[in-house]
């Protein structure tokens, strides 16, 4: 994302998002952590245009929302669905996906990680070039 659009974000930037999961630049603030009061984790997750997530699963499910920008989300074996502001992505539990930016605008959502006594994340393979492509 670029100044202007981090402004718009009511959180401060978190860190910068590992590697290992995550392609281009993204960064985490997590908001809630992972409670056993709460059982949820909820972070605030910039993606810098074309930044994404691996592949991955959520023990038990996510919620996500989309606060600005653009980007996907997709579902293993299935077409990628567009995300703008305001979009909101129910999860179910140990569904295989990934979501991140669009090529040309970064993407900012909340990420509620339910059920997390569940498992928050199995990271997977990345997202390849060609199948961010074809997100389009």
């Amino acid at each position: 994302m670029n100044s202007a659009e981090n402004d718009l974000s009511i959180f401060e930037r978190g860190e910068r998002a590992s590697e290992d999961y995550f392609t281009g630049n993204a960064w985490v603030k997590f908001l809630v952590p992972k409670s056993e009061i709460f059982n949820c984790q909820i972070a605030n997750v910039e993606f810098e245009a074309g930044a994404r997530t691996n592949w991955h699963t959520h023990g038990g499910g996510q919620i996500l929302i989309i606060t600005t920008g653009s980007g996907y989300y997709q579902e293993k074996g299935k077409p990628a669905q567009k995300l703008e502001k305001g979009s909101v992505v129910q999860i179910p539990p140990d569904l295989e996906h990934w979501h991140g930016a669009s090529a040309e605008k970064g993407l900012s959502h909340i990420a509620v990680n339910t059920n997390a006594h569940l498992g928050v994340a199995t990271w997977l393979e990345k997202v390849t070039d060609e199948e961010y492509r074809s997100a389009k």
